[in-house]
Parts: structure tokens; sequence; C-alpha cells
């Protein structure tokens, strides 16, 4: 099969869809791989790097898109993008649909095949290609989060990690999936009250034998999460529906009981967004500011530490593109159900049934 990975075109985004070692394994067996001129220099792969593990370098994207059977970037196209679309190419990436029913129209309109990382499922109920970035995600929301509470970045001026026993910050953490378990994992050796909010008992139950009287838990309602969010210095905000738009769950009536200076990282702005007010901000203007809250909304965190995020994702994914490459998208399908889970539309159908959902309405 011919494979392709084109530079991302979202702004600051530094990953890069196929890294070295995937390279090398499609080349390895018989494939072809073709990658823009410096696709992969933010994530440290240098042009030749990738020619010397057996790929082939083309000028530009449009060269990339127009060769190659398969397309396995990092994030979904933009609209500049659309125009490579056709009925005999399939796209592997993030697709997050629900969030941009227009990406949608252009896809069916094109038949073009559309694998997405992040509702590929194992048995077990685990998103595989979605756990490395959300872990990334959830620390370096942490780390953002403190930062944007200095008072030269018009925060609080508030230290999230504390300084024996003064000032304790409240961390809020909603969502106990990859993001917030890893969030949880930066935050524990801190002096901070930590906060977690889930929709599920059970995995309240498994953190609390985790971490003892370390963190505070609470179930998801509307009375806790209101509690919680008006006393919180910092909110990490990840409430996750596969497939689907995020639930507003940070209402815009709770502002004004809000800290004033106080951090919402909302990890779900990739989903459309868990605040009634988000929006996507970008690494280089990562927030904006409503009613004295601090919105940090950027749809691509992970793509900040492209060292770390390439390698984490190839990792995850690199399994599924060689299956796709060796048996043939409708075949690699038929194969395996982990595959055929992440299929969002083929043939001009929308198959996942979320973003089946959201267009109907």
């Amino acid at each position: 099969m011919i494979i392709g990975t084109v530079k991302e075109i979202l702004k600051n985004e530094g990953r890069v869809g196929i890294n070295l070692e995937t390279t090398k394994v499609l080349i390895d067996k018989g494939h072809t791989v073709y990658v823009e001129k410096d696709a992969g220099i933010n994530s440290g792969i240098s042009n030749e790097d990738y020619i010397n593990a057996g790929a082939t370098l083309l000028d530009n994207a449009n060269d990339v898109w127009e060769k190659s059977e398969l397309i396995v970037k990092v994030k979904a196209p933009l609209a500049q993008e659309y125009k490579y679309f056709r009925s005999d190419l399939t796209i592997f990436c993030y697709l997050h649909l629900a969030a941009d029913l227009k990406l949608v129209d252009a896809l069916l309109e094109a038949k073009t095949t559309a694998i997405a990382f992040e509702t590929i499922e194992t048995e077990d109920g685990s998103l595989p290609a979605l756990r490395p970035m959300s872990a990334i995600a959830g620390r370096l929301g942490v780390l953002n989060g403190a930062m944007h509470l200095t008072k030269s970045k018009g925060g609080s001026g508030l230290l999230v990690t504390g300084l024996s026993n003064i000032n304790n910050s409240n961390v809020v953490i909603i969502g106990a999936g990859n993001v917030g378990i890893n969030a949880i994992e930066v935050l524990v050796g801190f002096n901070t009250n930590i906060i977690v909010l889930n929709k599920t008992s059970e995995t309240l139950k498994v953190l609390r034998q985790i971490y003892k009287n370390r963190i505070t838990t609470l179930l998801s309602t509307e009375a806790n999460l209101k509690k919680a969010i008006i006393d919180a210095d910092l909110i990490i905000s990840s409430p996750s529906i596969p497939g689907a738009c995020a639930p507003k769950l940070i209402k815009r009536e709770y502002y004004k009981e809000m800290k004033k200076g106080s951090v919402i990282i909302d990890v779900a702005i990739d989903q459309g967004g868990s605040t009634e007010v988000s929006r996507p901000t970008t690494h280089e203007n990562p927030t904006f500011v409503v009613e004295g809250i601090i919105h940090y909304c950027v749809p691509n965190i992970p793509g900040d530490v492209p060292l770390t995020a390439t390698t984490a994702l190839n990792e995850a994914i690199r399994e599924y593109i060689v299956l796709l490459a060796d048996k043939g998208i409708k075949n690699a399908i038929e194969i395996s159900k982990e595959v055929a889970l992440g299929v969002n539309i083929m043939d001009g159908q929308i198959v996942n049934e979320q973003v089946k959902k959201l267009k109907v309405l």
C-alpha cells in the first residue's frame, strides 16, 4: 500500500503522523511511504532521517495527498485540505467529527473513508490511541494552569503547588479518565487540595484506594459540580463521550460566584468544549477571559511537546497502520473490531453512531 504523511498545518502543531520506527516497519513489509518535506522537523526527525529509513520525500503536501492511498496525520484536516479528498482515499487521524460537521459534509461528499484514532476501542472499553495524548494533556494541563494563575498572566497570583501550608490552592478535576488521572499524578506531590468529580462511583472508589486522603472525590452531580467550581482556583476539565460532543458542565451562570483570576483548562475543546463559552485558541494566544475567569482552550495541547507526543502516538497507532496497510482497508475492518469502531465515515455514509445522531439533529 502507498501510505503518506504530511506536515500539520494547524497552528503550532509539531507532531507528525508517522515517525521513523513506523516508517521502517512499513518499508520492511514492502509498503511505500511518502513524507512531505520537513514534516518531522518539529518532532526531531530530519528529512535525511526519513530517507535513510526508506521513505520517499516529496516537496509539497499536494503530491503526498495525490499519490497516497492512506494518509496518516495527527489532527483533523482543515478546510484548505478538503480539496484533497477523494473516494479512493482513507484518512487515519484524530477526527473529532461531532465538533466539526463541515468536515463531515466534505468527507461524505467526496466519499472518503475516515478512521478516527479516538474511537478505536479495545474489548475492555479502553481507547488506546487516545490514552497517550490524554496523559500528556493532563500533565501539561496542570503546568499550563499553574503558569496562567500567575499575576503576570492575568491570574489570581496563587501558587498551585502551595508552600508550607500557605495559600493552598483548590484544584478541581472534572472527569477521572486518562486526562484526570495524569493531572492527579502531577498534583499529589504538592500542597494542593485536589477535588475529583466523575460520573461513576466505581472509578472514584478506585481512586480513593490509590490516593487515600490526598484527594477528595465527588460524584459529578450538578450540585457537586457547582460547589466545586465556584471554590476552584484551577479547573482541569475533560468530560468525554467517545465520538460525541463534550457535555457543557461548566455553566455561565456559575461565573458570577467563581474566583476572579481562576483558570479553566478545557481539555475537551477538541470535542466542542465543556464550558458554555469555550472556543478554540492557539499555543501563541492560548487564553481568553470571560467575567474575570481565564479560559485555556488549546485543542492540540500535546502538539507543544512533539518530541514526546509523536513517539507516544506512534507507539499507540503503529499496529493499526500496519494492519490497514497489510490487509487493505476493508479487510482490516472485517478482521479487527477495534479498527471497525474507528471507522466514522465510509462509502459516503456516516458509520459512527454518535456522529450520525448529531448530523440528524
